[in-house]
């Protein structure tokens, strides 16, 4: 079977190597630097090391302006130049005629339409029920495809059985700040199971939108333990990932890469694919509206492979 994981992580670009504004080279993350070798900036934006490529996608679509979130994951995730269909970039919630294009050609559609399995691994708290309960549908792109396909929305139940991962990997802030009292895992027992939930599936996603929270100047005290956090967490599932499943790592616009300026940026996003495609996956994505393509052909070809 023929898995692949995507983890989405919101607001994530290449940016100038700049110890002063840029995180990545503020600190040594083990994900870039010991399995690249360095890390990448608009001089060196790509990079390839053992069947693992990091490489740029065009987020602006040839649009002006600044890239927002929902045309950006609605470019990702839909395989269309959302920004150019509205005539401008909007976020961070989806542009409310961007919505049918959501529902009728999001990714998931397509392993429904062909009987594979797929999962949204995020786990939410019993709050976000309650708000989608309410009736209130203010909700990102990822989660509207999952409402419109029909798809599992995790709790609390599948994040303790360990079916599920926490969007802050750990499990630390349902404590900190919800209330809960549940146990905190570590990130490489995170991505582990994160991996176990992939081979499970065809179709695996994750969502991280942290990055985009601290791009915008939010939870600066945890800034520290988030990155390291998610850095050790993304240095596992790299490591860990086979050559028979597909990684690919995406974002929808630039931001974190830029701490020294409140808004998003014009960077290209960083971009990672290893295993199974993946150097197709670099060679077939230049901009996010491709990324959506280029996951499914690999469904096509590795039933020629196999």
């Amino acid at each position: 079977m023929h898995s692949t994981l995507l983890i989405f992580l919101d607001g994530v670009g290449i940016g100038k190597n700049d110890s002063v504004n840029n995180p990545f080279f503020q600190n040594s993350f083990r994900f870039l630097n010991e399995i690249f070798g360095e890390t990448p900036h608009l001089e060196t934006q790509s990079i390839s090391k053992q069947n693992r490529f990091l490489f740029p996608v065009d987020a602006n679509l040839g649009v002006e302006g600044l890239p927002q979130s929902g045309t950006g994951q609605t470019s990702i995730f839909c395989g269309v130049n959302a920004s150019k269909i509205i005539g401008k970039h909007f976020g961070p919630f989806p542009f409310s005629t961007l919505k049918p294009i959501i529902e009728s050609e999001n990714i998931f559609n397509y392993f429904n339409q062909n009987n594979m399995k797929a999962s949204f691994a995020n786990a939410f708290p019993k709050i976000f029920f309650d708000y989608i309960n309410s009736g209130r549908k203010r909700l990102n792109v990822t989660t509207l495809m999952a409402l419109y396909s029909n798809f599992k929305l995790f709790g609390l139940d599948d994040l303790l059985s360990g079916n599920a991962v926490s969007s802050d990997i750990t499990n630390r802030r349902w404590n900190t700040k919800l209330k809960y009292n549940i146990p905190t895992i570590t990130p490489e027992v995170a991505a582990e199971r994160l991996l176990r939930i992939t081979s499970e599936n065809n179709f695996t996603l994750f969502e991280y939108f942290f990055t985009d929270h601290l791009g915008h100047g939010r939870n600066k005290d945890e800034s520290e333990i988030l990155l390291d956090d998610l850095d050790r967490f993304l240095f596992t599932i790299i490591s860990q990932i086979t050559d028979e499943t597909t990684l690919l790592i995406c974002s929808d616009h630039g931001n974190l890469e830029n701490i020294g300026v409140k808004g998003h940026t014009n960077n290209p996003t960083l971009t990672i694919s290893a295993g199974f495609g993946a150097l197709k996956l670099r060679e077939r994505i230049k901009n996010l509206s491709q990324i959506k393509s280029a996951v499914i052909e690999l469904y096509k070809e590795s039933t020629k492979s196999y």
